[in-house]
């Protein structure tokens, strides 16, 4: 992501603000929501266009071997956009390793090996906190069992009059 000379001086600005609050004038206000609606916008265009890129991994990876240039040029595009490889694609350079841009993005991507038995392979789970006890509200039942009160019954409705014959 790059900043143009307008933004870096708004970002320097936002940033002196943050270590030295002081009041500031409605326009820095307005620069630093400028600014922070851009790299919102960046940020959301930047996963549009990975999503895109996945998707068009997949379909270059079911069509493999026959579009193994296209689908390596678009795994290193995707790659350089953030995109971790998954075991679906991992396979697919394991299979065309004989290429040497693969075999290059297979070692890109991570080891190869399988896991041995001395690494663990579980999964770390978090536990939720436990929950509090319930409190009693207003309304409730009373001790011995008994509604506190009744509740409110609705009032009978009037039935619509007839339409007058034509």
């Amino acid at each position: 992501m790059a900043f143009g000379a307008q933004e870096l001086r708004v970002l320097r600005r936002a940033l002196a603000l943050a270590l030295n609050p002081s009041p500031v004038t409605a326009q820095e206000a307005e620069d630093c929501l400028q600014l922070a609606e851009s790299l919102d916008e960046a940020m959301r265009e930047r996963a549009r266009h990975r999503a895109f890129l996945v998707a068009d991994l997949a379909r270059y990876r079911a069509a493999l071997p026959g579009t193994a240039t296209g689908y390596l040029a678009l795994l290193d595009e995707a790659l350089d956009a953030g995109h971790r490889p998954g075991a679906d694609d991992l396979a697919a350079l394991g299979a065309l390793r004989g290429n040497p841009a693969a075999a290059a993005l297979l070692s890109r991507c991570g080891p190869t090996a399988p896991t041995t038995s001395t690494t663990s392979t579980t999964a770390t789970v978090t536990l939720p906190a436990a929950r509090t006890h319930l409190h009693a509200v207003p309304g409730g039942r009373r001790p011995d069992g008994e509604p506190a009160q009744k509740p409110a019954q609705k009032p009978a409705q009037k039935p619509a009059p007839r339409p007058a014959p034509a």
